[in-house]
């Protein structure tokens, strides 16, 4: 019999059929998500509990998990796992699969592309022009700016590389570990990237990066970008009283996981304009159809930090190479 995957991501396979390819290739019998959306949690459940593997977006895989007495794998199209109920897929005999590598580039660039957006009052500006109006809004740079990147993992080093061409003041990064080397090497970079401006007689200063504790990093910059798991020492992390501590003409960009931001707290903050912009990807609940839709300083996009086209396909691929590579013995991405 062959083995029987169902895949629940939306959209899987929107630009090349590789990834089913290969499945069907290895004698796998496929299912995908029928609904043309992001499942929820007892959807997963009722279709794929009769399944050997599946593989996931970022549904709450634990009524799944829960209910399910034939699953052996999960591979994640994608790098979180806080969908993913681990501890209990280790008691059932689980094994978890993800993409780590492949989604890094994409949310880099949209993290970055939000904070020019949301600095320069790009989206505003437009939103303007469709109202017949023309105030040519005045914006703030990122070079000469203190930019905060909560979390120094793959995703928030490939922020930092990105940054340091547009020449901040300051790079001031928060995390649990010491990242005193990689903290070295971006140190370095800046100090090349000075002398090769200054041959063609720029003049400014490398960029200092530096380490600090996360109330040091919401006070002194004038962005903050996320790029944190979403964990129990994260849910919330910002709400009322962190990001009442956090610039006035500060932004702040999150395309990390719904619920490390609070939303009801942040549509207050936005509403008494207590900061300047905040850039969201990412929500509680998804589709989004909440409140933020009322407010003009906000940017909100559709959870689509890892929807450029070659890594969407990258991480398709990766997880599909994960079941072949799990069921057949070979290489794969092992979490649990």
């Amino acid at each position: 019999m062959p083995k029987k995957v169902f895949v629940s991501t939306y959209p899987f396979c929107r630009t090349t059929p590789k990834a089913m390819e290969l499945l069907a290739s290895q004698g796998f019998e496929v299912t995908v998500n029928p609904l043309g959306r992001k499942m929820k949690p007892t959807e997963v459940a009722d279709a794929a509990k009769a399944f050997d593997a599946l593989v996931a977006g970022t549904e709450d895989l634990t009524p799944l998990v829960k209910e399910t007495n034939t699953l052996k794998m999960i591979s994640r199209v994608g790098v979180g796992l806080d969908s993913v109920p681990l501890e209990l897929c280790k008691e059932k005999g689980i094994s978890v699969a993800y993409t780590p590598d492949a989604v890094s580039p994409a949310v880099s660039e949209l993290a970055v592309c939000l904070i020019i957006d949301a600095m320069r009052k790009v989206t505003y500006s437009d939103r303007e022009i469709r109202r017949g109006e023309w105030t040519r809004p005045y914006g703030n740079r990122i070079g000469g700016a203190t930019i905060g990147i909560l979390g120094l993992g793959r995703i928030g080093k490939r922020v930092a590389s990105h940054l340091l061409g547009y020449m901040p003041k300051e790079i001031l990064v928060c995390d649990l570990l010491d990242q005193k080397e990689s903290i070295q090497k971006f140190s370095e970079l800046s100090s090349n990237l000075y002398r090769e401006n200054q041959t063609i007689g720029k003049n400014w200063n490398p960029t200092i990066i530096r380490q600090v504790e996360f109330v040091r990093m919401i006070q002194e910059s004038d962005a903050i970008t996320i790029h944190v798991p979403f964990t129990k020492e994260t849910n919330n992390i910002f709400n009322m009283q962190t990001m009442s501590q956090m610039k006035p003409n500060s932004v702040l960009i999150n395309t990390a996981r719904g619920g490390i931001v609070n939303e009801g707290d942040l549509y207050t903050i936005l509403k008494e304009k207590k900061i300047s912009v905040a850039a969201i990807d990412v929500y509680e609940e998804e589709p989004y159809r909440g409140p933020f839709c009322e407010l003009g300083n906000v940017i909100l996009t559709q959870h689509m930090g890892s929807c450029s086209n070659d890594c969407r396909e990258d991480m398709e691929r990766e997880a599909a190479e994960n079941v072949v590579g799990f069921f057949g013995g070979g290489r794969w991405e092992k979490v649990v």
